[in-house]
């Protein structure tokens, strides 16, 4: 009987040993996986991907081994599509992504499928310049994307349109200038409905202000809405993350995400990774702005001034816990 007990004890014992490193084996791991928790915000694949260079907004496929990105120009008034695939081990070396490189192109969104591209751009539309941007699709084929194609109205306007994000519905969420709103820039979003989109709504004075509010991430079953806007009262840089939860099929009043995300500087592009585990954004938080703990030399003064975290413009990562939000 001693025995007996005593093997199960040991069989009892082997099997909770083994079971928790077997449950963090099944989870699936992505190129952004870490190591570690990620309760800080963190520069992404620093000097890969964030470099001394104005890099921002991220989308990567599914399966997480390409990312799509914007290298800008140091005014960020010029905006070029970007990719770098994860090989070996490590990042590429980042590439003009096939569909890029001429015009004016950005906010990059990757449908969970993979089967859709959309970006923004100010190409010329049937032969004729544009001086706004519109959203584009592309669709996956054997060869790679297809050609862009303008989606046309009711989402495009004579009007800006930004930073397209989809639900799991159809349904797009985008900023937009357009006449009519509360404020400079206002979101929208328009239904997919039997092939179509219907026409734009207006999200409401839950989520927009006489200030300025884009870049829109939803969920996607749209639970919850992450955005950025600037020119708010209870900002705190220049441009912040604000978050909104759909209750009964109306938004909560927006509120500032706070400063674990939000810093002096400018915050863009928020993003869910696609296994929902980490949240990632871009920041021109830097060095310059409080005390430094000694005096820099030349080469190191140099060196901070050409690496990441420099202030232009850098992609961060932190775990979605991190951001405390109310979901389902």
């Amino acid at each position: 009987m001693f025995i007996r007990i005593s093997t199960l004890i040991v069989i009892v014992l082997c099997s909770i040993m083994f079971a928790a490193p077997a449950q963090k084996k099944d989870l699936p791991r992505y190129p952004y996986t870490s190591d570690k928790p990620l309760t800080e915000p963190t520069i992404f694949a620093n000097g890969s991907i964030s470099t001394g260079d104005h890099e921002t907004h991220p989308a990567f496929t599914p399966d997480g081994k390409t990312i799509y990105f914007l290298k800008n120009s140091p005014t960020f008034n010029f905006w070029t599509i970007v990719v770098s695939h994860f090989e070996r081990g490590r990042w590429s070396t980042p590439e003009v992504a096939p569909f890029s490189g001429q015009y004016r192109d950005a906010d990059p969104f990757i449908t969970p499928d993979g089967f859709r591209l959309y970006f923004i751009s100010d190409r010329p539309v049937a032969g004729k310049t544009k001086r706004d941007l519109d959203i584009y699709v592309m669709e996956k084929t054997e060869k790679g994307w297809g050609e862009p194609r303008n989606l046309g109205a009711p989402v495009n306007s004579d009007s800006s349109e930004w930073y397209p994000t989809l639900a799991s519905d159809g349904t797009i969420y985008f900023g937009s200038d357009r006449p009519g709103g509360k404020g400079r820039t206002d979101i929208y979003r328009c239904r997919f409905v039997d092939g179509k989109y219907a026409e734009p709504e207006n999200l409401g004075d839950a989520i927009n202000t006489p200030a300025e509010e884009f870049e829109p991430f939803i969920a996607p079953d749209q639970s919850y809405l992450l955005f950025m806007a600037g020119g708010r009262p209870d900002g705190l840089g220049g441009l912040d993350i604000y978050v909104s939860y759909n209750r009964d099929a109306s938004w909560t009043k927006a509120v500032n995400i706070g400063d674990k995300i939000n810093s002096s500087g400018n915050e863009y592009s928020p993003k869910v990774s696609p296994d929902g585990r980490y949240f990632f954004w871009s920041s021109t938080r830097g060095f310059g702005r409080k005390p430094l703990d000694k005096r820099l030399t030349y080469e190191e003064l140099m060196d901070k001034l050409r690496s990441a975290g420099n202030g232009l413009g850098d992609i961060y990562q932190i775990d979605i816990g991190a951001l405390n939000l109310d979901r389902p």
